[in-house]
């Protein structure tokens, strides 16, 4: 199975990403976590991105707030599917962020997701990965089928209750 990196900006961010974490160590999928900056370790960043794919990544998840260029500076990099996480700050609420990250310019795709939509980013690369892997898809089938089932028991539940 390939690995997802899981990549932040800020150690700051972890408080977020770490939802992403959790999400993909439920599923089973092997993940690495990483501290880059686009801005103050931009070598870094570039080489992990440039050599992603042959060290077995599938998906790279990029988390940043404020001016938020990671996700960008990894998809010029690599040409791996990137989920960029929009870090909400205290200075714009995140819509900064959000901004930076969903305006790539063309032949530089980044999928975003809300701001501080960790687990979403996670879901998201799963469903990257399960496109080649039964086991995932067959993982991600059976967890909507149980959102479901959780959403219509609270449905019979207060169209009991509420109902006349």
């Amino acid at each position: 199975m390939k690995k997802v990196a899981v990549i932040m900006g800020s150690d700051s961010d972890l408080p977020v990403v770490e939802k992403a974490i959790d999400t993909l160590k439920e599923y089973g999928v092997p993940t690495e976590v990483h501290v880059y900056s686009a801005h103050r370790t931009p070598v870094q960043a570039k080489e992990f991105a440039a050599n992603a794919r042959n060290n077995g990544f599938g998906v790279i998840i990029a988390a940043a707030g404020k001016a938020a260029h990671l996700a960008g500076a990894m998809a010029a990099g690599s040409t791996l599917p990137v989920i960029g996480i929009p870090v909400k700050s205290s200075t714009l609420d995140g819509l900064d962020a959000l901004l930076a990250t969903v305006q790539m310019p063309s032949g530089m795709p980044v999928a975003t997701v809300a701001i501080d939509g960790a687990a979403n980013a996670a879901l998201l690369a799963i469903q990257i990965l399960a496109v080649t892997d039964e086991g995932l898809a067959e993982k991600l089938d059976k967890a909507r089928k149980a959102g479901a089932d959780k959403v219509l028991a609270k449905d019979k539940e207060i169209s009991a209750k509420y109902s006349i």
